[in-house]
């Protein structure tokens, strides 16, 4: 009966119990400072597989062009063969990449990616980084959280692109400017500023996502939490601690970006 009880009040918010979860300060530093590399990593790996993805999209690659064609070079009547010439591996590729991605939970990729790719097919060297941080359980979460990232960030930058009026691009091409020249200097920078609130909310994601890499081992904020919670059986305490903590990351960071928004906005307005 007595122990019924003390699990019944530790169920309760107490001043006792927040006591003893700020014993674990060091813990929970720790977990604050691999939430942000994770989310650091994980915005890096997805913003550069974004871009390579979206380009890829947007690829007119068609090795099979010729089918449609007869010996007069005029077009078949067989559509299966125009249908054939119209296929496009590199953009079916990552279409098929980011549709997989986007339909399927993000805690079924990291375990995919822990279990089987780094735990079958690659082998990590097993180290300690910053004294705490062990590399054979951070990769493969940074790793499966960048891939996600990509898929979605994908999208925005595609749609960023295709924002851009076609005209700059044959004025581009009209100065001799090559294609990757016309993308690097021209395209990119005003598609970034038009997609820089989505970037800054998918960033914003990652720092909450990036939570359910405890699963694995990582040790990251949430992995703190379950350890208090494991060692003095409450539960609320941690949480709103932790609550506490992932709102002092994203609303400031979200603000930021609006903030640097709204600078790169002023040469807009006339």
């Amino acid at each position: 009966m007595c122990i019924g009880k003390e699990i019944i009040m530790n169920n309760f918010i107490t001043a006792e119990g927040f006591e003893k979860t700020f014993r674990y300060i060091k813990l929970i530093e720790q977990g604050i400072f691999t939430t942000i590399m994770l989310a650091l990593f994980t915005v890096v790996i997805g913003f550069i597989l974004g871009i390579l993805l979206a380009i890829m999209r947007m690829t007119d690659f068609r090795p099979l062009r010729f089918l449609a064609y007869g010996k007069k070079g005029r077009i078949r009547n067989n559509r299966a063969l125009v249908a054939i010439s119209k296929f496009n591996p590199i953009a079916f590729l990552a279409t098929a990449y980011v549709e997989i991605l986007r339909s399927t939970p993000v805690l079924v990729q990291i375990m995919i990616i822990y279990h089987g790719v780094f735990g079958k097919l690659i082998e990590i060297p097993s180290f300690t980084m910053f004294g705490f941080l062990k590399s054979n359980r951070f990769i493969p979460g940074v790793v499966a959280l960048g891939m996600n990232s990509g898929a979605y960030l994908c999208e925005i930058i595609r749609s960023g692109i295709q924002s851009i009026d076609g005209g700059q691009t044959e004025a581009a091409r009209s100065l001799g400017m090559t294609k990757v020249q016309t993308l690097v200097h021209i395209i990119l920078p005003q598609a970034i500023k038009n997609i820089l609130p989505a970037i800054a909310n998918e960033f914003v994601v990652i720092i909450k996502e990036s939570s359910i890499t405890y699963t694995i081992g990582v040790q990251d904020l949430m992995f703190a939490v379950t350890a208090v919670q494991g060692a003095n059986y409450i539960v609320m305490e941690p949480l709103l601690v932790a609550t506490a903590v992932y709102f002092c990351l994203c609303f400031p960071t979200s603000k930021l970006i609006a903030y640097f928004e709204r600078r790169m906005s002023r040469g807009d307005k006339r």
